[in-house]
C-alpha cells in the first residue's frame, strides 16, 4: 500500500510517500520561518495561507521524487490534530478532495502519534513497550506505549512546554526566531557553572513538567545582569547554558522516573526539542546506566514532517482502520482516544 501523507498543522507544509513493503519513498518540506520571523512567532492566519499555496505543489513534487502519480497511490493520510485549525483544515479538506477524486480512503492521523512512532522510520525500530518523551514546541509529555494505539500518560507540563521556553527565553534574550535552536547553539558557549537555574517540580513526586517558572527566572537573571552593567554576550551565553542545562535535568530526571516506576528500559525521544544536543547525549546516558536503549528518528524527522503522518496513516490502514467521508479536525486531541490496533 502506497499513502500520501500530510502535514500542516502550523507552520511547516509536510509532504511524503510511505509505501508499506518498501518504506518511505520520498519526502518534501516547505518551513515558513521566514514568513513569521519577522512577527517573533506563528501567525495563524498566515500560516493557514501558506499551507493552501504550498500543499499542491509539493504534492506534484513528491510524487515526482518517488517517480509516481496520482492514480498510484493507494490512501491518503492527514493531520486531523491537535494543531491550529485553520491550518489543520487546509491539509485535512486537501487530502479529504484528493481521495474522493482518486476514489481511494482517507484517514485523519493524530500529530503526536506521529510524533511519538517516528523513530520506527529509522533501520534499528524500537519494540513495544517503551517509554516515550515527546518534546516539541506545542507539548511536553511522558507517556507509556504498550502498542499502536495504546498509550498512557504518565505525565506532562502544566504550563509552557519546553520547546516553548526555549522560544520565548530566547526572545527575552533577544535572539531571533525561532529562537531555541539559536538558544542552544549559543549555550555551548556557555561557562559551566556561571549560573545555576532551578530543576523545577523535581523536588516532589509525580512525572510533570512545569516550565514557566524557569522562563521567569531566566528573565529576571538577565534584568540583573544588566542593571549591574553586564549584557555582553558572554553572560547571554551563560544563561543560555544555565537555562538549557536547568530543562535537560528536568527531563533527564522524569524520564528515569517513568523508567523505574514502570520498569521499561527503553526509551524514545521525539519532537523537535528531540534534537538537542545536550539532551541526547544526557538520555544516553540515562539509559545505559538503566540497561536499556535510547531511539529517536533522525534530526529532519524530530520537527513536523509528512513523512510521520504517511507512516502512521500506512500503518493504521493495513490494519482495516477506515473513516467515513467527513473532514473534521480537533485543535486540541487527547491521545488517550486513539484506538488500539
Amino acid at each position: 500500500m502506497k499513502v500520501l501523507g500530510i502535514e500542516s498543522s502550523c507552520d511547516e507544509t509536510g509532504l511524503a510517500i510511505y509505501d508499506s513493503e518498501k518504506g518511505l519513498l520520498a519526502h518534501r518540506l516547505h518551513s515558513q520561518i521566514e514568513l513569521h520571523a519577522q512577527y517573533g512567532g506563528v501567525v495563524p492566519e498566515l500560516a493557514s495561507r501558506d499551507h493552501v499555496r504550498y500543499l499542491l505543489p509539493l504534492t506534484d513534487k513528491v510524487l515526482q521524487q518517488a517517480g509516481l502519480n496520482k492514480q498510484d497511490i493507494d490512501a491518503v493520510a492527514y493531520t486531523a490534530g491537535p494543531g491550529l485549525m485553520g491550518a489543520l483544515m487546509v491539509g485535512a479538506s486537501t487530502g479529504r478532495a484528493l481521495a474522493m477524486a482518486l476514489n481511494i480512503p482517507a484517514l485523519a492521523v493524530h500529530h503526536m502519534e506521529g510524533h511519538l512512532l517516528a523513530p520506527m522510520l529509522e533501520d534499528n525500530p524500537p519494540s513495544f513497550p517503551f517509554i516515550a518523551l515527546l518534546v516539541s514546541g506545542g507539548h511536553t509529555l511522558l507517556a507509556q506505549v504498550q502498542g499502536i494505539g495504546r498509550y498512557k500518560i504518565l505525565g506532562e507540563s502544566l504550563d509552557d512546554a519546553a520547546g516553548e521556553a526555549f522560544d520565548k527565553t530566547a526572545k527575552m534574550l533577544g535572539l531571533g526566531y525561532p529562537g531555541g535552536p539559536i538558544l542552544a547553539k549559543l549555550a555551548q558557549q556557555g561557562e559551566a557553572g556561571a549560573y545555576h537555574f532551578p530543576r523545577p517540580m523535581t523536588d516532589r513526586p509525580g512525572l510533570d513538567f512545569s516550565f514557566s517558572g524557569l522562563k521567569t527566572f531566566s528573565l529576571t537573571t538577565w534584568q540583573k545582569a544588566q542593571a549591574a552593567g553586564d549584557d555582553s554576550e558572554q553572560t547571554k551565553a551563560n544563561i543560555a547554558r544555565a537555562f538549557e542545562e536547568a530543562v535537560v535535568d528536568t527531563l533527564m530526571i522524569k524520564c528515569r522516573r517513568a523508567m523505574q516506576q514502570t520498569a521499561i528500559k527503553n526509551l524514545v525521544i521525539a519532537g523537535g526539542v528531540g534534537a538537542n544536543l545536550r539532551l541526547r547525549e544526557s538520555l544516553q546516558q540515562l539509559v545505559e546506566k538503566e540497561g536499556g536503549e535510547l531511539f529517536y528518528p533522525r534530526v529532519e524527522f524530530c520537527t513536523d514532517n509528512g513523512a510521520m503522518i504517511a507512516h502512521v496513516g500506512c500503518l493504521r490502514l493495513m490494519a482495516g482502520q477506515r473513516e467515513a467521508l467527513l473532514i473534521q479536525t480537533r485543535a486540541r486531541w487527547p491521545i488517550e482516544e486513539l484506538s488500539a490496533l
